[in-house]
């Protein structure tokens, strides 16, 4: 291997790391109504699985204890592989493509790096990262968009990114009650008031939603607020 390709091949695993390192993308781990754990996916994932096989070898596995891995921005639960070692749970959470977008970005791009370093730049347009899908409009719609300076793909992308800054705080809260919501469905589905509790969500009643909540163990509570104050 030539000193440029070496030297391309560290600088490409560098970015990787460094991207994959600082992902803010988190996950937690319940044990019934008790966090265990609460950090990166793979972290918490061997948590998650050293307590399922301690519970199995225990003999104590059931529902009002069982293990769940929640991820931070949805609220929904990760399903870990547990027919095989810890190396299969792990294989099986990267063949399903759960990483960030930005660790996947430069795991691609790492491979683009390592592929061929010599290659020349083909001639023609730089790749935007655009993707193609089907956008069905009315006649009118695509009249308007027929007139717009740089066609209706240009046109789309400029009403797609303004409306993401007018509406972006809107849209966050809406996001961080569904998750929080997920989250508590899945965890005190079945404990007093939560249909209270649920009502006050949706409402954006956090004081309502405190008091619906204030049995419930201490663990599930404090997820819920996290939820609602979380910082995708």
């Amino acid at each position: 291997m030539s000193r440029a390709r070496e030297t391309a091949n560290a600088a490409a695993n560098s970015t990787v790391n460094a991207v994959v390192n600082s992902a803010p993308h988190t996950v937690t781990a319940f044990r019934g109504s008790v966090r265990l754990a609460q950090g990166a996916l793979v972290d918490v994932a061997r948590v998650a699985f050293d307590a399922v096989r301690d519970d199995i070898a225990s003999r104590k596995p059931s529902l009002e204890h069982a293990v769940l891995i929640f991820d931070d921005r949805t609220g929904r639960v990760i399903d870990l592989e547990m027919r095989g070692g810890e190396r299969a749970m792990l294989a099986s959470l990267k063949a399903r493509g759960l990483l960030s977008t930005a660790a996947s970005d430069a795991v691609a791009e790492a491979a683009d790096v390592q592929g061929d370093t010599t290659a020349p730049r083909g001639r023609g347009r730089p790749k935007l990262g655009v993707v193609p899908r089907e956008v069905t409009l009315l006649p009118r719609h695509w009249e308007w968009l027929a007139t717009q300076p740089g066609g209706a793909s240009v046109a789309l992308r400029k009403l797609i990114d303004a409306a993401r800054k007018t509406q972006a705080e809107s849209d966050h809260q809406r996001v961080r009650r569904e998750a929080a919501y997920a989250a508590m469905a899945a965890l005190a589905g079945d404990r007093p008031h939560f249909e209270d509790a649920s009502r006050a969500l949706f409402r954006g009643d956090h004081a309502a939603l405190s008091t619906a909540m204030r049995r419930w163990p201490a663990d599930i509570t404090a997820y819920v607020q996290h939820l609602l104050s979380h910082q995708p």
